[in-house]
């Protein structure tokens, strides 16, 4: 069991029967009354963040997980399977527990999954990946306008807007938090 002094950012603990992440915390001790402790806390199963507050000396439950590097091997069309890369077990993850995170993923990409009670609940992808530029629109002259941009389709079908300078078949940089172009990547 944690104590309330042992809240910090990253903590992971059970709340109402679910895992929660601390993302925020601050210590408050008034003029009058109890010192307490203001949180904000991201659930691991669906994303949503609360805010709670707890009293000093109040107990919390740690959660049961995990964070494992896995790579990434296929999708079979049901479920993506991942390989753990120290003991080689291999894990299903339905899509959507994936869900959007699949526009990323590329065959041997390395990615953190988190495991809940021991069932996968979510990964986390690299900041940034590098993927080909399948499909885009050539510009069109006198179209530059700052900061213009157009759609491009990648390798895996997602689709993001980059700027009119970009070609089909080149290889490009993106942040997966954003879902934005950050520049050319390495062509090697």
């Amino acid at each position: 069991m944690y104590n309330t002094s042992d809240i910090k950012n990253g903590l992971k603990i059970e709340l109402d029967g679910q895992p929660f992440n601390v993302v925020y915390f601050m210590f408050v001790k008034p003029g009058k009354g109890t010192a307490f402790t203001r949180t904000k806390l991201k659930n691991l199963l669906n994303g949503n963040v609360i805010e709670r507050t707890f009293r000093s000396g109040e107990k919390l439950a740690p959660a049961d997980v995990a964070v494992n590097e896995m790579q990434y091997l296929y999708n079979d069309g049901e479920a993506f399977h991942f390989m753990n890369t120290e003991t080689y077990e291999q894990v299903a993850i339905q899509a959507d527990v994936i869900g959007d995170d699949k526009d990323f993923l590329l065959e041997e990409m390395k990615v953190q999954v988190l495991f809940y009670k021991s069932n996968p609940v979510n990964i986390e992808l690299p900041q940034h990946v590098e993927m080909e530029c399948t499909y885009t629109e050539p510009a069109v002259k006198g179209n530059t306008s700052q900061g213009a941009t157009k759609a491009a389709e990648l390798s895996t079908g997602a689709s993001i807007q980059v700027p009119l300078f970009i070609n089909t078949g080149d290889i490009l940089k993106i942040d997966t938090r954003s879902r934005e172009y950050q520049g050319r990547g390495s062509s090697d």
